[in-house]
């Protein structure tokens, strides 16, 4: 399971650094064409725009699966480590069922509906672009899955 996490965290990792690469070589020759070559570029916006919403989902995914979110830990450290445990599977639970119905059976619907509409700049679909949000679904269930799975494993069970 480790070695899978691994593997995923660094196929995450890498997308989100070529994303971030893309929009840093789109924005500077959106840049360039606006000012230097007075000739805007009409698709960089998107594609910057785009690209950000696609690192974004990954990255968050990512985080989520390091379980590095925003958490408040004052009331969780003041329980006994039976009951962190429980609660930290809880939590889990909650999470696998929200990215499950609402990421991944939601984001595939609107990912579907959208598959006739095209984006205005570069004509693509725009089931395309939301197609990222059923897939950071199944990322976040995997990840709650591995969650749950270390949270036994090295807490002690409960």
């Amino acid at each position: 399971m480790d070695k899978f996490r691994e593997i995923l965290d660094k196929i995450i990792i890498s997308l989100c650094v070529i994303l971030f690469m893309f929009m840093t070589l789109v924005g500077t020759y959106q840049i360039s064409a606006r000012y230097i070559f007075k000739a805007p570029s009409t698709v960089s916006e998107e594609l910057i725009s785009y690209s950000f919403a696609w690192m974004s989902m990954l990255a968050a995914s990512y985080i989520f699966g390091k379980r590095e979110h925003m958490k408040m830990v004052f009331l969780l450290e003041s329980l006994n480590k039976k009951l962190q445990v429980v609660l930290g599977v809880l939590s889990e639970v909650v999470i696998f069922l929200f990215a499950l119905g609402v990421l991944l059976k939601g984001g595939l619907a609107i990912t579907t509906l959208t598959m006739t509409q095209t984006t205005p700049a570069l004509g693509i679909s725009m089931g395309y672009i939301y197609s990222i949000i059923p897939i950071c679904g199944v990322l976040i269930c995997i990840y709650s899955l591995l969650n749950i799975n270390t949270l036994l494993k090295e807490k002690g069970g409960i």
